[in-house]
């Protein structure tokens, strides 16, 4: 495969995680690691890109992530970066709550930003969407500020919740419309070009754009 002279953005997000199977919200320094399935996840991603020449890899210090990002560094070969900015959103009252009257209000809050753009909306003592955004993408901003004409393929492990937020915001041919449609699973990965026009996306877990 070859691969242009400009940097790619791989977000990468962790493996099945035992909060997932337990149904728990669990955003903050999670107790809950990787399943069995999870590391599996994991393994097979890193096999996909093991022929990708990655330069960086950050990782958000959240332990599901961090163990999938360990999968993923020692089979690259590249040790990673541990950034608050990679964290899932912080739920606050919510945090550790599996109850559905807790997963509705989760649902709820983040509905309400996405489709009525009510940023300063926060679970009580979680973060806004505005919080969210002001330590994500200012990361990704300075990563990227030089990188229209370098070959560099930067890898974040992360979370869906926050990947599904964000990157409408930078990816200029994905919007929330689309995200809502197509979801973010387990170890999928979003792979997006630095291009004249801004950041775009090639592939979107299964879903190639044009002729990617």
């Amino acid at each position: 495969m070859i691969y242009p002279q400009q940097m790619k953005l791989y977000f990468v997000r962790h493996g099945e995680s035992e909060a997932n199977t337990r149904r728990v919200i669990s955003n903050r320094e999670s107790p809950f690691g990787l399943t069995a399935l999870g590391k599996k996840q994991a393994i097979i991603l890193a096999a996909k890109l093991k022929d990708i020449p990655i330069t960086a890899v950050y990782s958000s210090p959240v332990l599901r992530a961090r163990e999938t990002a360990d999968i993923l560094s020692q089979s690259l070969h590249q040790p990673y970066q541990v950034t608050e900015a990679l964290c899932e959103y912080d739920c606050g009252i919510l945090e550790e709550q599996s109850g559905a009257a807790s997963w509705i209000m989760h649902r709820e809050i983040a509905e309400d930003w996405t489709r009525n753009h009510n940023y300063l909306r926060k679970p009580k003592g979680g973060e806004s969407f505005l919080d969210i955004q002001n330590r994500f993408l200012p990361f990704i901003e300075t990563l990227t500020h030089d990188g229209l004409h370098t070959n560099h393929h930067v890898l974040f492990v992360g979370h869906g919740g926050l990947f599904q937020l964000m990157l409408p915001l930078m990816l200029t041919n994905v919007d929330n419309v689309f995200v809502r449609s197509h979801g973010i699973e387990h170890t999928d990965c979003v792979i997006a070009e630095q291009q004249p026009a801004g950041l775009v996306c090639l592939q979107w877990g299964r879903f190639k754009f044009g002729n990617t």
